[in-house]
């Protein structure tokens, strides 16, 4: 099912409320350059947009998109899921924020209301929107969006709902299957997947040409390092980002992906 978003004027208004070094290489048609030292990096599409990925921490991605004009995203945006806390009233307002499911370090109405103006779009599982009283445009596993960045930037840009869930009879019961979703978001061909809480799920070989991944590694929740790196060669992301992965050795996702040809990038993603 494909739908248009539209603007929600009062979205969660009653909710309680470094110099860095940089080296450039090409990724296909992608320009990427990295900025270690600030946790950001950057993305050039080949339409000529740029595209900032800031690490925030565990779940919460911010990204600043520009043309002409820029719009900011945020993914699971949360105040309190891994301390010191984080006060996204600092933060530029967003014009989308996207929430893969409703636990605690996914889903924060403060942090939603923090980033809210007029015009900002929520995306949500229904769960999500669920817990807030129906805000958001919720989106299904298999849904897609198309957003309308409007004027400054050239075309829509398209939104994938895919699935996120575990699969081990044991972690069955903190990701059903069919109810959170992953996301796969395209700009000007640059595809970025954000997969949410999963395991390496028999869907990820349907997810194909992906520029960036996000990839979760905690156990008991989502994946082991030898999971991630599972689920990495099946979605072959030319750019990979392990986040949410806790207190895990992450320098073994690192070690495991060796000759793959995959640009293993560790940040502050605790």
């Amino acid at each position: 099912m494909i739908k248009k978003t539209i603007s929600i004027v009062t979205l969660l208004c009653t909710l309680a409320g470094c110099n860095a070094q940089k080296s450039a290489k090409n990724i296909g048609e992608n320009e990427v350059a990295k900025t270690d030292q600030e946790n950001v990096d950057s993305f050039t599409t080949s339409e000529g947009t740029s595209i900032k990925m800031y690490c925030i921490k565990h779940g919460s991605v911010r990204m600043q998109i520009e043309q002409s004009e820029e719009k900011w995203i945020y993914v699971d945006p949360v105040t309190n899921a891994v301390q010191p806390a984080t006060d996204f009233s600092t933060m530029p307002k967003a014009d989308y924020i996207f929430v893969t499911h409703e636990h605690f370090d996914h889903l924060d109405s403060v942090a939603i209301r923090q980033l809210t103006k007029d015009g900002t779009i929520l995306i949500t599982n229904p769960r999500s929107s669920e817990i807030l009283g129906g805000k958001g445009d919720v989106m299904k596993n298999g849904d897609v969006m198309l957003l309308m960045p409007g004027k400054g930037f050239s075309g829509s840009w398209r939104v994938d709902a895919v699935p996120a869930y575990n699969t081990s009879p044991d972690k069955q019961q903190f990701h059903p299957k069919g109810r959170d979703n992953g996301y796969v978001l395209t700009i000007d061909g640059f595809r970025i997947y954000i997969a949410g809480d999963t395991e390496d799920i028999e869907e990820m070989k349907d997810i194909k040409d992906v520029d960036v991944a996000f990839l979760p590694c905690n156990l008991p929740y989502t994946m082991s390092p030898e999971q991630l790196a599972k689920a990495a060669k099946m979605v072959n992301p030319k750019v990979l980002f392990p986040y949410h992965y806790g207190q895990t050795d992450i320098q073994q996702v690192v070690k495991l992906l060796e000759g793959s040809g995959i640009d293993v990038r560790i940040r502050q993603y605790q």
